[in-house]
């Protein structure tokens, strides 16, 4: 209140922090646009991604550091009392500290986002470690803006590390599914992109690991959300690990009446021919036939063995080689059988 009563009765004490204020105002204008103006020709020479990253990131939060500036070399400029000043570089550089910790939040989100994958060893780029990153820059701009108060607020402190256990009682739940979506991405048993079964039915591609919940899209591009420490409890088959070729099979059932050696040679040429033109379809390792399971009522049964690039490739494959068997089979004169049944009448002797 002291403050305005002076400048009210003495206004003329704004002369000189306006002009001030203004010529600061209009150089941080010029110098913003000479330095975008140049980070964007860099740009576009080098087309670095991660120059792009900082220029869109650097755009908003320039103006609120150029008016800072301004507003600080005024009140410098001014005639006011000490404490005043010094008040004010105190809030300024608070402004100017979160202000730079919200900037580099979004640059390491982005830098996690799109060259996080690149870095051997790193973890999967997922929402979680997009959300750690950035709470690590937070923790650590906070750290900066308290380091000066920090022996004030040791009292406040302690009191919140007490209230912290209670707080860590209620959130248990969250606590849990935030641990546990850390374990599964450092484990990297469940990656993104990996096609996952669950021991209670759940399938689908793993398409984000969050601090509460992993998302899974099925087959039928429904979005199925499973809690992350339901997740690590549960008994996952992973059909991409620990590679995403995996082996599929086909049965193929004749009369009784056919060749074996035939039918084998058939099935052999079509998984051959077919692995050069059929999508997912792979030749090597080479296709195999059993003659398994074998002897049926009115059948024989075999299987064809055959390796398909990844999980969902064994349904496009099998329905192409089940149409290629069956043009196969009518030009070889290979039967396929139905069920008979034979029924025998007898007529009981008259009496």
């Amino acid at each position: 209140m002291q403050l305005v009563h002076l400048l009210a009765s003495k206004p003329y004490l704004l002369i000189e922090p306006g002009w001030v204020f203004a010529l600061t105002l209009a150089a941080g204008w010029l110098v913003r646009r000479l330095v975008l103006r140049g980070l964007r020709s860099w740009i576009a020479r080098t087309a670095s991604r991660p120059g792009r990253i900082f220029e869109e990131a650097l755009r908003a939060p320039m103006w609120i550091w150029i008016v800072i500036l301004a507003i600080h070399f005024a009140v410098q400029s001014s005639d006011l009392d000490l404490k005043y000043t010094e008040r004010a570089a105190t809030l300024l550089f608070d402004l100017w500290v979160v202000s730079l910790t919200l900037m580099a939040m979004r640059v390491a989100r982005d830098l996690v986002r799109f060259y996080g994958g690149q870095i051997p060893g790193a973890l999967p780029v997922t929402t979680l470690t997009q959300n750690l990153v950035q709470m690590g820059v937070l923790i650590l701009g906070i750290m900066v803006l308290l380091g000066p108060y920090i022996k004030r607020l040791t009292p406040v402190l302690t009191a919140l590390g007490v209230g912290g256990l209670a707080v860590a009682l209620a959130l248990q739940d969250t606590l849990s599914n935030l641990f546990s979506g850390f374990y599964i991405a450092v484990a990297q048993q469940v990656r993104l992109g990996d096609y996952i079964k669950l021991n209670t039915g759940e399938e689908g591609y793993v398409t984000d690991i969050s601090w509460r919940s992993t998302n899974i899209r099925s087959l039928s591009n429904n979005l199925i959300i499973v809690p992350n420490n339901k997740l690590a409890q549960a008994i996952i088959t992973n059909y991409h690990m620990p590679e995403n070729r995996m082996a599929a099979s086909l049965q193929v059932n004749v009369s009784h009446d056919a060749d074996p050696d035939q039918i084998e040679r058939v099935l052999l040429e079509i998984a051959r021919e077919g692995a050069r033109d059929i999508k997912g379809l792979l030749a090597d390792p080479p296709a195999s036939v059993s003659f398994d399971p074998g002897f049926g009522d009115f059948y024989l049964a075999f299987t064809l063995n055959y390796n398909v690039a990844e999980f969902v490739d064994q349904y496009g494959v099998r329905h192409e080689l089940r149409k290629r068997i069956l043009r196969r089979f009518r030009q070889e004169g290979i039967e396929i059988p139905f069920p008979t049944r034979s029924v025998h009448l007898e007529q009981e002797p008259r009496a």
